[in-house]
C-alpha cells in the first residue's frame, strides 16, 4: 500500500456519504474546543473532516500529521449541536481513529500499557477495586501528602494524581437487589460501570438510594462489564463490540429476572455516567453488521437510560430537605449533545429546596476530560480546563454539579489547581442529600444492604 492510497473503512459508502453532508459553512468553528485554543482550521471539524474526505479519496494518507490532529480532538461533540447538516462528528472520528489504530505499530511500552488497562483492569471490577483501595492507603497513609511536599512526582504522574477523588471503599452490594422503600413502582436494573464504580463508589451508592426512594427495585444484573467507551476513543473497535456483547447478554440472560416492561424484562437500564450511556446507546450502531447481536442490540439500546433522563420523568418523592448552595451544572459533553439530555438535570437540580442554580456562560463546552483525553493530551486539556474553571468562577458557585466520572475528576482538578474552595458533586449526591436533610439520615447508610 502506498502511502496515498485509499484506506479500508474511509472508503466505504457509509463513511463517505457522511463525509458529503458537510457543507463547510464553518458554524462548528466557534463550538470547538480546540479551535479556540489552536486557532488553525486543522484543529476544528471542518478541517478534521477535509483531511478524512482528502484520505478517503487517497490524494493524502494517515502521516504523522494527520494522526496528530485527528488526536488532538476531544470527541465532545459540540459541533453536532452547532451543525445545520446533521453531520454524524463523533462517528466519524471513531471510524478514523479505528483505522488509524490498525494501521500503525505502537511500541512494547504502550501495547502493554493498553493491554494492561484495556484487557484486564477495567472489564473487570474487583481488580479496579483493588487498585481502589491501594489508593485508598496512599491517600490516608500520609504518603500522598509527603510526595506532594516533596514534590517527587514526576509531572505525569501529578497530574494523574490531581485527578484523583478521595476514595471511599464503601461498595455497594451487589449480590442481591436493592428493595423499594414504600410502594413498588417499577423494577430497574443499574449499570454500575468500571471506574465510576470503584473510585466513585459514594455516587453509585447515592443513585441507587434515590431510585429505592422512589419505589424503584434496583437489581445488578451479574456479569455486566467496562461499557467500552475508553477503548473506543482509544480505537479498540473490536474491544468495545466485545464488551457490548457481554453487557447484552448480562442484561438480556440475568436469571434473577421476572416478566417486566420491556425484553430485559425491567423498567429501563439505569446509568448514571454521561460518557458510558452514549457508548450504551451506540451499541446497536456498534454491532448492526453482527447476525447474532444486531436485535439483542436494539432492543438494548431502546430500554437504556441516564439516571437523569429517568428521575426527570419518575421523581415520584419530591426532595424536601433545604440545601443552601449556590450551584452551577456542568454539562456532560456526550449527555448534552450525543443524548441530547440538556433540560432534565437542571430540573432536578431547581426541585431541590434552598439550592440556587446559576447557569455557565458557555455550559456546551467541554472541560477537557474526554474519556483518557486529559492524559494523552494534558497541555491542550489543561488551557481548555482552564477556560472551564474561569467560567465557573465568575458563577460565585459553591458546588459544581456533573453526571460524568470523567468531568468529576477533571472539575476536582482545576478546583486544586485553582485552589477553589467550590466543591464538586454528581448530581444524585445532592439529590440524596436532600432527602437525608429532610430525615435526619445519614448518608453513607446503605439502604439496600
Amino acid at each position: 500500500m502506498t502511502q496515498n492510497s485509499p484506506i479500508g473503512p474511509l472508503t466505504t459508502p457509509e463513511f463517505k456519504q457522511m463525509i458529503q453532508q458537510c457543507i463547510h459553512c464553518g458554524l462548528c468553528l466557534e463550538a470547538c474546543p480546540t479551535y479556540s485554543i489552536f486557532g488553525t482550521e486543522m484543529d476544528a471539524p471542518r478541517g478534521r473532516i477535509a483531511m478524512m474526505h482528502a484520505a478517503s479519496a487517497g490524494r493524502i494518507g494517515l502521516t504523522d500529521s494527520f494522526q496528530d490532529h485527528i488526536n488532538l480532538c476531544l470527541a465532545c461533540r459540540a459541533c453536532e449541536t452547532a451543525c445545520p447538516s446533521g453531520v454524524q462528528y463523533g462517528s466519524l472520528v471513531e471510524v478514523t481513529r479505528t483505522t488509524i489504530e490498525n494501521q500503525r505499530s505502537p511500541g512494547f511500552f504502550e501495547r502493554l500499557l493498553r493491554w494492561l488497562s484495556l484487557r484486564q483492569m477495567l472489564p473487570r471490577v474487583g481488580r479496579l477495586r483493588l487498585v481502589a483501595r491501594l489508593i485508598r492507603f496512599y491517600q490516608v497513609s500520609g504518603f500522598q501528602r509527603l510526595l506532594h511536599n516533596l514534590n517527587l512526582l514526576p509531572s505525569r504522574l501529578k497530574l494523574m494524581d490531581n485527578l484523583l477523588p478521595a476514595i471511599s471503599t464503601n461498595y455497594p452490594n451487589y449480590r442481591n437487589p436493592a428493595p423499594p422503600l414504600g410502594t413498588i413502582r417499577g423494577r430497574v436494573a443499574f449499570f454500575h460501570g468500571c471506574v465510576q464504580d470503584a473510585f466513585l463508589a459514594r455516587v453509585n451508592n447515592a443513585s441507587i438510594r434515590v431510585l429505592q426512594r422512589n419505589g424503584f427495585e434496583v437489581h445488578f444484573p451479574k456479569h455486566q462489564t467496562c461499557c467500552g467507551a475508553a477503548h473506543m476513543h482509544l480505537g479498540e473497535q473490536a474491544l468495545a463490540e466485545d464488551l457490548a456483547r457481554r453487557n447484552i447478554d448480562a442484561f438480556f440472560d440475568d436469571k434473577d429476572q421476572k416478566n417486566g416492561d420491556n425484553e430485559s424484562g425491567f423498567t429501563a437500564i439505569i446509568n448514571n455516567a454521561g460518557g458510558c450511556g452514549t457508548t450504551l446507546k451506540e451499541y446497536a450502531h456498534l454491532l448492526h453488521d453482527d447476525p447474532d447481536y444486531s436485535d439483542k442490540a436494539r432492543y438494548f439500546v431502546a430500554e437504556v437510560q441516564d439516571i437523569n433522563e429517568f428521575l426527570d420523568k419518575h421523581l415520584i418523592v419530591k426532595p424536601q430537605g433545604e440545601l443552601q448552595l449556590r450551584a452551577t451544572y456542568a454539562d456532560s459533553c456526550h449527555l448534552r449533545h450525543a443524548q441530547k439530555i440538556i433540560q432534565q438535570p437542571r430540573n432536578l437540580l431547581e426541585s431541590i429546596p434552598g439550592l440556587q442554580l446559576v447557569e455557565l456562560d458557555k455550559p456546551d463546552r467541554c472541560c477537557g476530560s474526554a474519556g483518557v483525553y486529559n492524559i494523552l493530551q494534558p497541555e491542550t486539556a489543561s488551557a481548555i480546563l482552564d477556560e472551564k474553571m474561569n467560567d465557573i468562577a465568575a458563577t460565585g458557585a459553591d458546588t459544581i454539579v456533573t453526571t460524568n466520572a470523567g468531568c468529576y475528576f477533571q472539575l476536582l482538578h482545576g478546583v486544586k489547581q485553582s485552589r477553589s474552595s467550590a466543591r464538586v458533586v454528581h448530581l444524585v449526591e445532592l439529590l440524596e442529600e436532600s432527602y437525608a436533610a429532610q430525615t435526619g439520615e445519614d448518608t453513607t447508610k446503605k439502604l439496600f444492604v
